[in-house]
């Protein structure tokens, strides 16, 4: 089953309607210093196999990069894991910062 892709605004009106998400920034460490998304979590893509246990499967998980190729990997990692439940953000943190919070820096 391929992996949902979610656009910015689609991430962006379910928080705003209270839906309970896990967001999972799979960025280095200088790049979510720099821009992330308000609520997010933060294990590098390579963490992951190391940290997985953090995360939950019963609870839908919004995968988050720059531009959306790391998280993709992430999210098709984790379903090798049992997750089902994954989403992945479209355009990355750059088409959240364009489309629903310009105060998010781009790079």
């Amino acid at each position: 089953m391929p992996i949902t892709q979610c656009t910015a605004q689609q991430l962006q009106e379910r928080l705003q309607r209270g839906d309970k998400l896990l967001l999972l920034d799979v960025r280095e460490a200088h790049e979510y210093a720099f821009a992330h998304v308000d609520g997010s979590i933060h294990i590098p893509l390579n963490r992951i196999p190391e940290r997985i246990q953090e995360l939950n499967n019963e609870q839908d998980i919004v995968a988050i990069c720059h531009h959306g190729m790391r998280s993709q990997q992430a999210c098709l990692f984790l379903e090798q894991y049992g997750f089902d439940r994954l989403y992945n953000l479209k355009g990355g943190i750059d088409a959240w910062s364009v489309s629903c919070d310009p105060t998010v820096p781009r790079y």
